[in-house]
Order: structure tokens, then C-alpha cells, then sequence
């Protein structure tokens, strides 16, 4: 069940679900069934002149993307066909019984602006900010500031809480992420 804003706001004041930002909330963020995040101030953007191909077993073996800061009223430009991995300014912290999907903002979407492309779903007991995969669909480039509303959250409820929640799991390879974080899948089991 999709959680209505009179339940988000009661979960976030009862600290059930904990959303903490270097830059104050406001109401206006929590709309009728979902809560608006901002953007930060990093991104992450591949070195694809530097790869012939990105292995996903190889990730760690040298340094894959460039990191770029900007401040708040200093736009990061999104040229059409980038993808370029952003995070949110609010790091939120979920129960082991609510999980969270990322949606796009409809008034970005318009603009031809995709907040992520297959990882829009939060595990139950996940903490830390949001990794966002963003790409332009446009023809023409695009800016994004940071602290801008850029993608929103719905939260549901779980039939009852997770037995191992995400953080708990061997293999929570994103717990407490701070910046953009790129692709750990090459720490999955199945290539250890």
C-alpha cells in the first residue's frame, strides 16, 4: 500500500522513516502520495575515452568515472545521450517493513530528463542518499542545479518486515552511500 502524505509526514516525525539534508525540509516537498528529493552537488560521469568497455568484474581495477562538484546555482550541463550518475541531497534511512521507488519528476520528464534507468527501487532497511542515473533524451543539452527537486519517492508498505533487512546482508554494497556511487556488481557472489 502506497503510503498518503498524512503517513509519510506521521512515519517521518515518528522517525520511522529518517530523511536528514545539509539543507532544511520543507512541506512542500511531501505531495498527496510521494516526497520530492533534491539533487546534490556531486556527479560521476565514465572516462568513455579511457575504455574500450566497461567490464562490471572489472570495476575496481582502476578508476572508471570523474567526479564533479557544483555549487548550489551552478548548473551541471546534460548533453544529449549523456548518462551521468548524480545523488540526492537528502540521505534517507528506511524501516525493515516500508520500501521505497524513485520516480521521475514530470516537469524534468518533459524536459526529456531520466532520473534513473532500471535501479528505482530502495530495499527496506537501506540508509544513505540516492544514486541516480541520469540521462538526456533530449536533442538539446540540458541544465541541472543542485538543490533542485529532482526525482520523487512513494512509499509503500511491506506485508511485514524484512527477516534480513538490506543493511544486514552480506552484500549491501551501497549501504550509507554518500556520493554517486558506479556499479559494484562485480562484488555480487556470483563473481567472488
Amino acid at each position: 500500500m502506497i503510503l498518503s502524505d498524512r503517513d509519510i509526514l506521521a512515519k517521518i516525525d515518528a522517525g520511522d522513516i529518517q530523511i536528514e539534508s545539509s539543507e532544511p525540509l520543507w512541506k512542500e516537498q511531501v505531495h498527496a502520495s510521494s516526497m520530492d528529493l533534491r539533487l546534490g552537488h556531486f556527479f560521476k560521469v565514465y572516462k568513455n575515452n579511457e575504455f574500450e568497455v566497461l567490464d562490471p568484474t572489472k570495476m575496481n581495477e582502476r578508476e572508471s568515472t570523474l567526479l564533479y562538484e557544483r555549487k548550489k546555482g551552478e548548473p551541471f550541463i546534460v548533453h544529449p545521450g549523456d548518462f551521468v550518475l548524480g545523488v540526492t541531497l537528502e540521505k534517507i534511512t528506511l524501516p525493515n517493513d516500508i520500501v521505497a521507488r524513485v520516480e521521475g519528476r514530470s516537469s524534468l520528464g518533459r524536459l526529456g530528463i531520466v532520473v534513473h534507468s532500471t535501479a528505482g527501487f530502495v530495499d527496506a532497511g537501506f540508509s544513505g542518499t540516492i544514486t541516480l542515473e541520469i540521462s538526456n533524451m533530449n536533442r538539446i543539452p540540458i541544465a541541472l542545479y543542485p538543490e533542485m527537486r529532482v526525482c520523487q519517492l512513494a512509499f509503500e508498505t511491506m506485508s511485514s518486515p524484512a527477516i534480513i533487512p538490506y543493511g544486514e546482508k552480506k552484500c549491501s554494497k551501497y549501504q550509507n552511500q554518500v556520493l554517486p556511487e558506479e556499479s559494484k556488481v562485480g562484488m555480487d557472489p556470483e563473481f567472488l
